[in-house]
C-alpha cells in the first residue's frame, strides 16, 4: 500500500511529522479518510479526533479542537489551533497525554455538541496504548 506524507501543526509547533498509509479526520461534514493519490482538497476540520495509520498497521490518534487541512495526491498538512498527540512511552506520559487532551476538550465544550464522541474516542485511544 502506497505511503503518504503527513504533518500536523499548530501554533506552537508540530505535533506529528511523518508517513502514514491512511488518514481519518473529523470533517466539517463528517469523518473521511484519505489515502496516497488522494484527489486534491482543502476543507474544514471541527473538534475531533485524526487517526493516523502507520505502516506497522499501529494507529496514533491526535484530538484536535478545530483546524484546516489540506490534501493532495502525495500528502496531507493540517493545520489547527490546538492539538494533543494521544502517546507515551509509560503510563504516566499516557496519563500527562490524557490530561492535556481534556484540558483541551474543556476549552471546546460549549463549542462542539458532540463532545462526548470526541471524549470516547480519547478515552479509547488512551486505552490501546496501555
Amino acid at each position: 500500500m502506497s505511503k503518504l506524507k503527513l504533518e500536523i501543526l499548530t501554533p506552537n509547533g508540530v505535533i506529528y511529522n511523518g508517513e502514514a498509509l491512511s488518514v481519518t479526520l473529523p470533517g466539517e461534514e463528517g469523518e473521511f479518510g484519505v489515502l496516497a493519490e488522494h484527489s486534491s482538497l482543502i476543507t474544514l476540520l471541527e473538534a475531533g479526533v485524526i487517526d493516523i495509520e502507520k505502516e506497522d498497521k499501529s494507529v496514533e490518534s491526535v484530538l484536535i479542537n478545530w483546524g484546516v487541512v489540506e490534501v493532495d495526491e502525495k500528502k496531507v498538512i493540517v493545520l489547527v489551533e490546538g492539538a494533543v498527540a494521544i502517546r507515551g512511552d509509560s503510563e504516566s506520559a499516557v496519563a500527562k497525554a490524557l490530561n492535556d487532551a481534556k484540558e483541551l476538550i474543556e476549552s471546546i465544550k460549549d463549542n462542539n455538541p458532540a463532545i462526548a464522541t470526541v471524549t470516547a474516542r480519547l478515552e479509547s485511544a488512551a486505552q490501546n496504548l496501555l
